[in-house]
């Protein structure tokens, strides 16, 4: 038996603001008889994760492209990889069974062939709905938990100021700020951004940068006492404005791809608060293949609220 497989490539390399014109929807031939022995994996793809990292990937050239295997530059014409939740179609691999829930490294497709010695994990949801598990229980949680408490070390009444705070990351450092006893600020694109990190989020302030004339004055407003802490997600204007007003012996955590940090105490961390309803998980849901591109893409002009994932298939 073959199922036709459709996927999205780029067209040619990006190296400017992505258009929906730059992106393709391909078609390949899947045969959903795998080879004996080869220890692969056919999934049909559920929940996948839509990242702003995937961007330096689709450059010409970008010097994070020879960093870690997951910043790995994506040829023109191939199917994008990404994180993401799926069940199992078939499986020559002994640990993995047809109709297994599964996580791990899937692409932008209907399906995926998963080949030995890449990402994939048996997927107990846990009562999760699964698109937690590809954001706050993923690579989001896992950037969010290890930049915050393994990079910036906090202390409990420390001042923490997170930018693009209403964002996969940046929301849930927020919470794991104030949940551990900081006093936290982030700031977002939208008034309603701003009120969801006050009213829903819990952060103990937040303003709209674009009502702001002035970073550096701002941040001083917001934090008279200097910054501890600065979770930053956006670089430019705003880390210089965050440096400004940093005290003595702060810390800022450059926000990057942390494949790492898969400790017991961040999940069973995680999985306590949300359980106990003291942490949120904010997940940005679109729903069909199609939609990828325009969900990438709108990462880039702060359309979403959360974590961004396509739906491919129904569960």
């Amino acid at each position: 038996m073959e199922v036709m497989n459709r996927f999205i490539a780029i067209k040619a390399s990006i190296d400017g603001f992505p258009q929906e014109s730059d992106f393709e929807i391909k078609t390949e031939t899947l045969s959903l008889s795998i080879g004996v022995g080869t220890n692969q994996v056919l999934v049909k793809n559920l929940y996948v994760s839509i990242d702003p990292y995937q961007l330096n990937r689709m450059k010409s050239h970008s010097s994070s492209q020879s960093a870690i295997y997951f910043s790995a530059a994506i040829i023109p014409g191939e199917a994008i990889d990404t994180y993401g939740v799926g069940r199992v179609v078939e499986s020559e691999k002994p640990d993995f069974e047809k109709g297994d829930l599964v996580v791990g490294l899937l692409s932008w497709g209907e399906y995926t062939i998963v080949k030995e010695g890449a990402l994939l994990n048996k997927l107990d949801p846990m009562g999760f709905p699964l698109p937690h598990h590809v954001g706050t229980l993923g690579f989001s949680g896992l950037s969010a938990y290890g930049g915050f408490f393994e990079v910036c070390k906090p202390k409990k009444g420390e001042t923490v100021f997170v930018s693009a705070a209403s964002g996969s990351v940046g929301c849930l450092v927020g919470q794991y700020a104030k949940l551990f006893g900081c006093y936290v600020v982030g700031c977002a694109g939208t008034r309603k951004k701003v009120d969801l990190l006050k009213q829903e989020l819990g952060f103990d302030d937040a303003f709209n940068y674009k009502e702001e004339t002035d970073l550096k004055s701002a941040l001083k407003r917001y934090f008279p006492d200097g910054i501890d802490i600065y979770f930053d997600n956006v670089g430019g204007e705003m880390l210089e404005a965050a440096v400004d007003n940093m005290n003595t012996y702060g810390r800022v955590a450059v926000c990057g791809i942390i494949s790492e940090y898969t400790n017991d105490d961040f999940f069973s961390t995680t999985v306590e608060h949300l359980r106990t309803g003291k942490m949120k998980a904010l997940a940005d849901i679109s729903h069909g293949l199609e939609n990828v591109p325009s969900a990438f893409i709108g990462l880039f002009r702060g359309d979403n609220i959360g974590k961004k994932i396509v739906q491919i298939a129904e569960e």
